[in-house]
């Protein structure tokens, strides 16, 4: 029943901002791990950063300070607001969750059962 739609991906200049969105349904009052990743061409897919429902926010050293995660819990949308974007930047991003008893590390993303579709996000100079 849980379901992850991503909004808002597109084509940006270097140094621009873009906050995408991921509509979330399913997960009620549970305890769950929410988190973005992105997947580049011919590489592995790699965390973002993400966030506990009910704690704290965790990122990536490579965004770190830079890149900020955050949910609204009433209009039931992960957000992640990307500012300075580089070329390197440009992937597909994915909006993942797993739930209470998942285990696994937050930044596994083999242990996140439900997914998005993906946004695209591209970065030109």
């Amino acid at each position: 029943q849980v379901s992850l739609v991503e909004s808002g991906g597109g084509s940006v200049q270097a140094g621009g901002s873009l906050r995408i969105s991921c509509s979330i349904s399913g997960i009620g009052d549970r305890s769950f791990f929410l988190a973005w990743f992105r997947q580049k061409d011919g590489k592995e897919r790699e965390v973002v950063g993400g966030l506990y429902t009910h704690g704290r926010t965790l990122y990536s050293d490579s965004v770190k300070g830079h890149w900020t995660v955050s949910r609204d819990p009433e209009k039931n949308i992960l957000y992640l607001q990307m500012s300075d974007l580089q070329p390197e930047d440009t992937a597909m991003y994915y909006c993942a969750a797993k739930g209470p008893g998942s285990g696994g590390s937050w930044h596994d993303w083999t242990t996140f059962g439900y997914w998005g579709q993906g946004t695209q996000v591209t970065v030109s100079t």
